[in-house]
């Protein structure tokens, strides 16, 4: 008579095989766990919260269900506050564990790269595909020859200002010097509508701002040996000039401000000017009805873009990068290496780059003549962000000397210091301090 094989029976007998095979159930209880079974590989990818946040939709609800599907994968995609940032890298290289995908801002990457895992077969294969990479890209992500973070994009620090404010102050276009740009600010705090600078410790609007002043005035970190330098007249004299035109034209409240303090004081109307990417510009433009001059009409239509004006040694710029590495505890490498391919793609990356309207330049060069660019003029200024920015260091090597000096807030602080009512030669004698306990020379 046959016995017939219920699904209780089946379980049993499945159990009990699968027990013998490894030691009995007295085995799989004594190692605390069940017996193997085929799982899926899950890649953890952690970013910001995108200033544009249509970019983050995209990403979450298109792009990585379709990298899913086609890399036989899961992805657990998470965004955190941009200065969460580098805390989250820092547990995970301490901890041995964490995500397999972590966006970096800058020179950041140049810290943890002996914990981090060679990307420059993804890197390579891209830059070949996409007209190779600028020079901001390579000092922000490669180490020692390797590429050892992926390059994102740049995003684009350029003053958003209200074209009408400057007008009635008789400033019909974006002022090409430091000095124009002060005594413009002057009369617009008078009227009480300030330039507005966010100068606390964050990672985008403050370094972007503080490093481009110093560099017009012939203020530098270290020279092109990695000597410090910023003991210098040049250096001093753009301390003192901020400090001056700070209380002659700025709100004086930006020394409390983040990256996104700044983003609601120009959107509420409350200052004319502000160091930025696209992000205000395309918030006012996205949300027809929401942001509105006094006359009544869409803020949007009162908005420019500016670079940074020249000091006497020059004009200069330093964007906010984005890159991602790869930390080497990563027990999902091909799969995470296959990610960044697929987000990599062209008609991949595209879509995201399309979205962001230009708030994102791509850190390769082909993109420079994206038809996108011929859309909006009041964009156009950012379809070269790559070829323009600096990195922090110079003139001497990016490396993680310069990376440190950024990640700590230095040069920020001493303008801040000085703001704050320290001697403009004390700040910069403090700064220099620090300098030399980091480059020890």
């Amino acid at each position: 008579m046959k016995t017939r094989l219920t699904r209780r029976r089946f379980m049993k007998t499945a159990v009990v095989g699968t027990a013998a095979a490894t030691g009995g159930m007295a085995g799989i209880l004594a190692s605390g766990r069940g017996p193997a079974l085929a799982q899926t590989t899950e890649v953890h990818w952690l970013r910001w919260n995108d200033f544009v946040p249509t970019c983050d939709k995209l990403i979450r609800e298109k792009l990585v269900p379709e990298a899913e599907k086609a890399l036989g994968i899961k992805v657990k995609f998470e965004t955190v506050n941009g200065n969460d940032l580098q805390p989250r890298i820092t547990s995970g290289v301490q901890s041995g564990a964490g995500p397999d995908l972590i966006m970096l801002f800058n020179n950041h990457p140049h810290l943890y790269s002996a914990s981090l895992t060679d990307l420059s077969d993804v890197a390579e294969e891209v830059g070949k595909e996409q007209g190779g990479y600028y020079g901001v890209s390579e000092g922000n992500c490669k180490v020692d020859g390797k590429w050892v973070a992926m390059p994102m994009a740049i995003v684009g620090a350029l003053n958003a200002y209200r074209k009408s404010w400057f007008a009635d102050v008789g400033a019909n276009k974006f002022p090409e010097t430091w000095d124009e740009y002060r005594a413009v600010g002057k009369k617009l705090k008078a009227k009480g509508t300030p330039l507005g600078q966010a100068l606390g410790q964050s990672f985008g609007d403050p370094p972007t701002f503080a490093y481009p002043l110093m560099w017009s005035f012939g203020g530098m970190e270290v020279d092109d040996k990695g000597k410090v330098v910023i003991n210098s007249p040049g250096t001093v004299e753009a301390v003192k000039y901020m400090t001056a035109m700070w209380k002659d034209s700025f709100d004086e409240g930006g020394l409390a401000w983040d990256d996104a303090s700044n983003n609601r004081a120009f959107l509420a109307g409350e200052i004319s000017s502000t160091l930025n990417g696209a992000s205000i510009y395309l918030l006012a433009n996205r949300e027809k009805g929401k942001y509105m001059t006094d006359k009544k009409e869409e803020l949007a239509s009162d908005i420019l873009h500016g670079e940074l004006p020249a000091g006497p040694k020059g004009k200069f710029a330093f964007h906010t990068f984005q890159s991602h590495v790869m930390p080497s505890y990563s027990k999902n490498q091909k799969a995470a290496k296959d990610l960044l391919r697929f987000i990599h793609k062209k008609e991949n990356y595209e879509q995201w780059f399309q979205t962001g309207l230009g708030f994102d330049t791509p850190g390769t060069k082909s993109w420079e003549s994206h038809p996108m660019w011929d859309k909006d003029p009041v964009m156009k200024p950012f379809a070269v962000a790559g070829k323009l920015g600096a990195t922090p260091g110079r003139s001497g090597p990016p490396n993680a000397k310069a990376a440190e000096v950024l990640s700590k807030y230095l040069i920020v602080n001493m303008f801040a210091s000085a703001i704050k009512g320290q001697k403009a030669e004390d700040c910069v004698s403090a700064a220099e301090a620090e300098l030399k306990k980091i480059y020890g020379a």
